[in-house]
């Protein structure tokens, strides 16, 4: 068994003007380093035994700030864990996106589904949950995952099958979401959705 705790990174000024970014490289914001070093302080009562973010610069900066407060390695980055990409969507602000396509399951074009970023992104925390465990075996890791909102969605709908509460329109920039991962196996803990 292997614990992940996914964070979504800290604020961006593309958040700040609620415009999607999708796979855009878009830095942090000071109010996103404080993001990230506050989501450290609630990650810093639990033993974290290695990090990985995705290499877009938002996730891959909180990712970096969060190891260096919890004195971890500097984060592995992973592809599939990035963002998901919006096709003709990115770039767009949130109420033009919605007026124009009708809500985030939409087909747009160039887009990734949600299901398609939910398996990508679970394919991945399998791969470094099975990493994880090479390492430590038979003892459980705990790690981290600097990810995007667009990707915890995903992953909380596919491993709920759509059954478990919306957590409302917008995952917080530094939210804490855990998971159990077991081979072939992906869990949400409920009792720890948020931190």
């Amino acid at each position: 068994m292997t614990l992940l705790t996914l964070v979504r990174h800290g604020q961006t000024d593309w958040n700040l003007a609620k415009r999607i970014q999708g796979t855009t490289d878009i830095a942090l914001n000071d109010t996103g380093r404080a993001d990230a070093r506050w989501a450290a302080g609630r990650l810093g009562g639990t033993t974290h035994h290695t990090i990985y973010a995705s290499p877009l610069v938002r996730a891959r900066e909180t990712a970096e700030i969060i190891a260096a407060e919890l004195g971890l390695d500097a984060p592995t980055l992973v592809h599939d864990v990035r963002e998901r990409e919006f096709g003709e969507g990115e770039g767009m602000l949130v109420a033009d996106y919605i007026r124009t396509y009708g809500d985030w399951h939409a087909e747009v074009p160039g887009a990734e589904t949600l299901e398609q970023v939910g398996v990508r992104a679970m394919a991945a925390l399998h791969r470094i949950a099975r990493e994880a465990r090479r390492r430590s075996a038979p003892t459980a890791e705990s790690v981290i995952v600097v990810t995007h909102g667009g990707v915890i969605r995903s992953l909380i709908d596919h491993v709920s099958g759509g059954t478990l509460p919306r957590l409302g329109d917008v995952l917080a920039n530094g939210s804490v979401h855990r998971f159990e991962a077991s081979p072939g196996s992906l869990r949400l803990l409920e009792e720890a959705v948020v931190l």
